[in-house]
């Protein structure tokens, strides 16, 4: 997205234990040109991890603790300011962190986790114009993207780009489900406009145990030994998608991705790390079950639901407009 050949790097990781992890980034941030050129000294640095729940602790459907730790010091070396953020699904950013294990990095690093808010920002996709995005996302100097590599139940995979939809606030993810989803296509290409305008300056991608199956959270953790980085967000989910040996048709956020134009070939792909051919699988497990991705409400709760947040986004643009 970046740069007209987008650089991905791949590596063999297999631990979380501190000092392995901090040589294993290093090894996969070296290519790239270390931390040092995506943080400056005084920047501020959202790390946004994939906080999906705080009910499965143990099922690595969020992103690891011990990555975010040795990622926030490795920005506070390089003179940056990190600070974590997220929307999940239920509960707050912080809550969810705290039944994850993030606890004693958060206090030992003194690193603040916040609450994202609502902003309008225009986007180049007229279809997408009254998106709100997080403001605490847009503002920050530099956004290290941290997702997890996931199956999904809706959108069958979840990598860089799907994470990136936690920077919208919790409730106008709800909204979007209702306005999109019932369009696999249309929602896929709203996760792609999100993901273009956020445009995360390093994606990093934790496959050392992804969770594959019935996610993003009814599946089962499955150890892949993978860690992938990219300045290019889409480059890194279409090189993971090879890797897991899933066809790319079948992923709506590629799929849109591709259909817009900035979703790179794989021939086009500099991979400066591991070659993916050497790290691929052929039985990563798919969902065994589909979700709607609009929750499959009823009609009725579905049009109070819609009537809601059509008055609720209309007082946000109004506000943020200054009407």
């Amino acid at each position: 997205m970046q740069t007209q050949t987008p650089s991905v790097s791949l590596i063999r990781a297999t631990s979380y234990e501190t000092e392995v992890l901090r040589k294993s980034l290093e090894t996969l941030l070296q290519p790239l040109g270390g931390i040092t050129a995506f943080v400056k000294k005084g920047d501020r640095v959202l790390l946004k991890p994939n906080l999906l729940t705080g009910s499965r602790p143990k099922s690595e459907c969020t992103t690891r603790p011990e990555l975010v730790y040795a990622v926030a010091n490795m920005v506070i070396e390089a003179g940056g300011k990190p600070f974590l953020g997220d929307s999940p699904a239920f509960g707050s950013a912080k809550g969810v962190a705290l039944a994850n294990g993030y606890g004693n990095i958060l206090q030992e690093l003194n690193l603040p986790v916040i609450e994202f808010h609502g902003k309008r920002y225009e986007i180049v996709n007229e279809n997408f114009n009254h998106l709100l995005l997080s403001k605490e996302t847009m503002e920050a100097d530099v956004v290290i993207n941290l997702p997890k590599i996931k199956s999904h139940v809706q959108l069958v995979l979840t990598l860089g780009v799907k994470n990136l939809f936690g920077c919208v606030p919790g409730k106008m993810k709800a909204w979007w489900h209702m306005e999109a989803g019932k369009d696999a296509n249309r929602f896929g290409e709203m996760l792609v406009e999100t993901a273009k305008a956020i445009n995360p300056n390093l994606t990093i991608i934790d496959g050392i145990i992804g969770h594959e199956g019935n996610g993003p959270s009814g599946g089962q953790p499955r150890a892949l030994g993978i860690l992938g980085a990219s300045c290019d967000v889409f480059a890194l989910d279409r090189a993971i998608v090879e890797i897991l040996s899933c066809p790319p048709e079948q992923v709506p956020t590629i799929v849109a991705s591709i259909r817009l134009g900035i979703c790179p070939e794989l021939k086009a792909i500099n991979f400066v790390g591991t070659d993916p051919n050497l790290l691929q699988i052929d039985d990563w497990q798919l969902p065994s079950k589909f979700m709607p991705i609009d929750f499959g409400m009823p009609r009725v709760i579905k049009s109070t639901f819609k009537h809601f947040y059509i008055r609720f986004i209309k007082e946000k643009i109004s506000a943020y407009s200054g009407n």
